[in-house]
């Protein structure tokens, strides 16, 4: 099987900016694809463009579903720590021309938009300490 456009191109991002794995850029790609699938069964009409909240809680959501308890340990091996790491990601790939924006998308829309640790470990955490994350998130 041949490496896709999409592959190629993370292979040299990767190569050029050595921030990040290039496992959280195909993550990262399955992320959007969720989310835009999602948003598009919730309004029942054509895909349309995902803000920075909506593809950071699709992030989270897939990451939970697919790594469950794993899902900060596998950040944490992508090197992505934080939100905006995949604001980060998202212009990276939108200066590579591999991802669309639109005018009103900036990168700081994705500066800390929830915290990794709640995220990702909370969920997996004994009921009344799960309650505290909760309430301290900001999603």
């Amino acid at each position: 099987m041949q490496p896709s456009h999409f592959e190629d191109a993370v292979i040299e991002l990767c190569m050029r900016q050595r921030l990040f794995n290039p496992g959280a850029y195909m993550f990262l790609k399955d992320a959007l694809d969720h989310t835009v699938e999602k948003a598009q069964e919730q309004s029942e009409g054509p895909a349309r463009h995902v803000s920075a909240e909506e593809l950071m809680l699709g992030w989270r959501d897939l990451a939970l579903e697919k790594f469950g308890p794993m899902a900060s340990t596998m950040m944490r091996e992508w090197g992505v720590s934080k939100c905006s790491d995949i604001g980060v990601m998202v212009f990276a790939l939108i200066e590579a021309k591999i991802f669309g924006k639109q005018d009103s998308d900036n990168q700081a829309d994705f500066i800390e938009l929830y915290n990794f640790d709640d995220a990702f470990r909370g969920p997996f955490l004994p009921k009344n300490i799960r309650k505290t994350v909760e309430v301290n998130a900001i999603l």
